[in-house]
């Protein structure tokens, strides 16, 4: 593979990449604001200005300049290196490549900070990007200095409503044209550009639109400074207040990998972001994957319920096992959950094993939109991990069907979400003898049943889902069990105890030692390796 040396450190490249993206591989960061490695580059921010100096593969541009002398007291005649974006110039084999070690680089990266931020307000106290703003960090890394300029800021529209999602400040924009090119390039609706002039710029959206469609929360994400903000985090919290877990979004089976946000104080999630991952989602979300975080506190199941009253969990478990003490275990079908981790679906096979039945279901959302960007027309996050684990599992309508023939009587299901909401499936589901649901969220399962157990959500507890390609792919725990929640695979071990079972997993690493294809040492090798 071809190299070239930046800052005197080897740096391979494959053909065709530019300077500053062989570095962002390799983990290097050349300082930038336009350039982002999923859009082209426009190279109109001059962050990313590097020195090339001359060699075989290479010839280095001089520039004549005049620089005012303090001694001379006059200006004096000099030459200096012409600096070149680093996101238009092409990696070349054997090249030298000069960015934090040429004091023209830092002299240029100096002026181009104070040159963007002699119009910017000083609204960073109440500015939602503060605290992860380039212009902020930049400032501390290649400015430092005091604003010269004396004169009234040019003054732009605050506070301009895009459309239902975006709002746009004016005077934080950068103009470094990211929202533009991306839903040019990457939502196919060219539906914002740029206008005006110089220190006039500022961006709009097409005259008799708005910024609509699944995408728009992308252009808030790639928005490197405050000018744009989303209507749903605006004012919500602080970043510094934050963390972050390494999530996979559950809004399809596409499997988005993303970071989930929240405050552990309160334990509350605030948001989503794109977690870079080139073989899944490359660095995008859809709005709708944005705004499922909200589903790890809205429409939970926090409390255990039997016979229509709360229960404590312990209580609720009894009641299940004198419901199904006298049911034959080949009479109970198990039913599993798309929406669900492979290591809960996997303790409801064990369950089954268990108590002898070969009768099994799987339920979900059911299909909705799909596009040929990112989004799937399947809205569970591991409906592959269930098919892998029982590739013969029957449908949701298939359990209707037996329950209304007599063939089913009693079941355990996992998830209390199904694939529609048909008056006619709550009848069916009235006819069983006992419903034993273990959910973290509310649904025709979950309110149908004689005995509920609250499961934790995906946000509460690490587990593996894998996406429509066979890809598994781990997210990790960000808060604490909500109310008296607890991970769906230790009520399915619990259960069974209580059931006069000997479940073989107490543990989560019970669970994942003996799950199909070792899943957790090769989700945690994709992850890592293939997230940026």
């Amino acid at each position: 593979m071809p190299t070239f040396k930046l800052d005197g450190k080897e740096i391979p490249f494959e053909p065709g990449e530019s300077i500053i993206k062989a570095a962002w591989r390799q983990g290097i960061e050349v300082p930038h604001y336009c350039w982002h490695p999923g859009l082209s580059a426009p190279a109109n921010c001059r962050m990313c200005l590097v020195e090339i100096k001359p060699g075989p593969n290479q010839r280095a541009m001089m520039l004549d300049v005049v620089e005012w002398d303090p001694k001379l007291g006059d200006y004096r005649p000099r030459q200096k290196p012409k600096l070149l974006p680093a996101c238009q110039m092409p990696a070349v084999d054997g090249q030298e490549v000069l960015s934090d070690t040429s004091p023209h680089v830092l002299e240029a990266r100096s002026h181009v900070q104070e040159f963007l931020l002699l119009n910017h307000p000083v609204d960073c106290p109440i500015c939602d990007q503060a605290g992860e703003c380039k212009l902020q960090d930049y400032w501390l890394e290649h400015q430092g200095t005091q604003k010269r300029m004396r004169d009234e800021p040019i003054h732009k529209p605050k506070a301009v409503s895009f459309g239902a999602t975006i709002v746009y400040d004016a005077e934080r924009c950068v103009m470094c044209t990211r929202c533009i090119r991306f839903m040019d390039e990457v939502a196919g609706d060219p539906v914002l550009d740029m206008r005006e002039r110089g220190n006039l710029n500022e961006i709009f959206v097409a005259p008799g639109r708005q910024l609509e469609g699944r995408y728009t929360f992308m252009v808030e994400h790639v928005c490197p400074v405050g000018a744009l903000t989303t209507k749903d985090f605006r004012f919500k919290a602080r970043v510094w207040f934050l963390r972050s877990a390494k999530s996979v979004c559950q809004g399809c089976a596409t499997g988005c990998n993303a970071f989930l946000d929240y405050d552990p104080r309160f334990g509350k999630v605030y948001r989503y972001r794109p977690r870079d991952n080139e073989a899944v989602n490359k660095f995008w979300m859809c709005d709708d994957g944005m705004l499922s975080y909200r589903a790890a506190h809205i429409g939970r199941v926090t409390e255990a319920r039997a016979d229509g009253k709360k229960k404590g969990v312990q209580s609720a478990l009894e009641a299940a096992a004198a419901t199904l003490k006298d049911v034959p275990g080949k009479s109970v079908a198990i039913v599993m959950s798309a929406a669900h981790s492979q290591e809960d679906n996997w303790a409801m096979r064990e369950l089954a094993r268990m108590l002898g039945t070969t009768a099994i279901y799987v339920t979900g959302a059911g299909a909705g939109y799909e596009d040929d960007i990112l989004i799937d027309k399947d809205k569970n996050s591991n409906t592959a991990g269930v098919i892998e684990l029982v590739p013969d599992v029957k449908s949701f309508t298939q359990l209707v069907s037996d329950i209304r023939s007599g063939g089913v009587t009693h079941v355990i299901a996992l998830g209390g979400v199904t694939p529609r909401t048909d008056p006619e499936d709550a009848t069916a589901l009235g006819m069983l003898g006992a419903l034993v649901t273990i959910a973290a969220h509310t649904g025709q399962l979950s309110e149908a049943a004689t005995v509920l157990l609250p499961a934790t959500s995906w946000a509460e507890a690490s587990g593996t889902f894998v996406n429509k390609t066979g890809l598994r792919q781990l997210a990790e725990k960000a808060i604490e069990p909500q109310g008296a929640s607890l991970p769906a695979w230790e009520l399915a071990s619990l259960l069974a105890t209580a059931l006069g079972l000997e479940p073989s997993f107490k543990r989560l690493k019970d669970v994942r030692s003996r799950l199909v294809g070792a899943a957790v040492p090769s989700t945690r090798d994709v992850n890592e390796s293939a997230s940026t």
